[in-house]
């Protein structure tokens, strides 16, 4: 039996969930035994496109019998319908395709996405929220870029779940820490930035938070630097090295840990192809309060009455 080859494509090797993605599909392919290539698109979609057009129409001896994709902007219909005619599976990371469904009918390669729970993930921000600001305030939230449908899911179900004392306030970013700083650096030079009463500052991402804090540590001074570093930044994905210990080493309050849906992508559609079978459409992975919301509420309640 030949080994098996499969590429995963990436959004931007910058942020550390997605460099979370690389470490466990590598770990999964040497416990497989399967090849793997990973490519890094520089948060380009037409770069991303470009790519995997590359690799699907490359010579069968090097084609990929797999790609799984974590898709930069749009979800990539036409790569996955060109993909699946050249008998490639195709699996999706952490994005729902209206097209998948279209694409299973007739493909005999396996087609599927994995997600975390977005909803979910929301909900928790919400919550984490609740519970660091139970008196209320105004948030400063760092979105992901506009058009990203994971955007409007987190912030959607975030506010199901945030008290209504709490008002919000949104900025955007691309997922990286770079864009975290520059959408705060661009705050601070609006003259209303400098009276807002803000009360926590909250990334869809971790990495996002990160900078927004590294822009307040650098562009602001005396009693202003230290009213914003006395303040709660809470973030997602809550990777091993970043997120889990930015909230260890006090640099985060909280996050929210999103297992990498890489892994079991990879492995599901190893599983797929060497059965010669077809997966469930969608599975869902649930994300988990790091820590948990309780402990957050008591570091809320401490600040109170300290």
């Amino acid at each position: 039996m030949k080994k098996l080859k499969f590429l995963v494509s990436l959004m931007m090797e910058e942020n550390y969930y997605q460099k979370l993605h690389a470490s466990v599909a590598r770990d999964t392919a040497g416990r497989l035994g399967v090849d793997i290539q990973i490519l890094y698109s520089g948060n380009d979609a037409i770069t991303q496109s470009e790519q995997l057009l590359n690799a699907i129409h490359s010579p069968s001896h090097v084609r990929p019998d797999g790609i799984i994709c974590a898709p930069v902007g749009t979800t990539l219909t036409s790569v996955a319908r060109r993909a699946v005619e050249s008998g490639i599976g195709w699996a999706v990371l952490n994005r729902e395709c209206d097209y998948i469904t279209d694409l299973r009918r007739n493909s005999s390669a396996p087609v599927f996405f994995v997600t975390a729970d977005q909803s979910e993930i929301g909900r928790i921000q919400g919550r984490h929220m609740g519970a660091l600001c139970p008196q209320g305030g105004l948030i400063l939230y760092i979105l992901g870029p506009a058009g990203n449908p994971i955007v409007d899911y987190r912030r959607s179900w975030m506010l199901t779940t945030k008290p209504p004392n709490i008002q919000v306030r949104t900025l955007t970013g691309d997922w990286s820490e770079q864009s975290g700083y520059k959408a705060v650096s661009g705050w601070l030079q609006l003259r209303t930035s400098r009276t807002a009463a803000v009360t926590l500052i909250a990334g869809q991402c971790d990495d996002m938070a990160m900078g927004a804090k590294k822009a307040f540590e650098e562009l602001t001074d005396g009693e202003e630097r230290a009213r914003w570093a006395s303040l709660p930044f809470i973030g997602c994905d809550g990777c091993p090295e970043a997120g889990q210990e930015w909230v260890r080493r006090g640099l985060l309050t909280s996050t929210v840990v999103i297992p990498s849906t890489a892994g079991p992508a990879l492995e599901m559609m190893v599983r797929a192809i060497q059965t010669k079978s077809q997966l469930p459409e969608c599975t869902s992975i649930a994300p988990v309060s790091f820590p948990p919301v309780e402990k957050l509420a008591e570091v809320a309640l401490g600040k109170r009455t300290s």
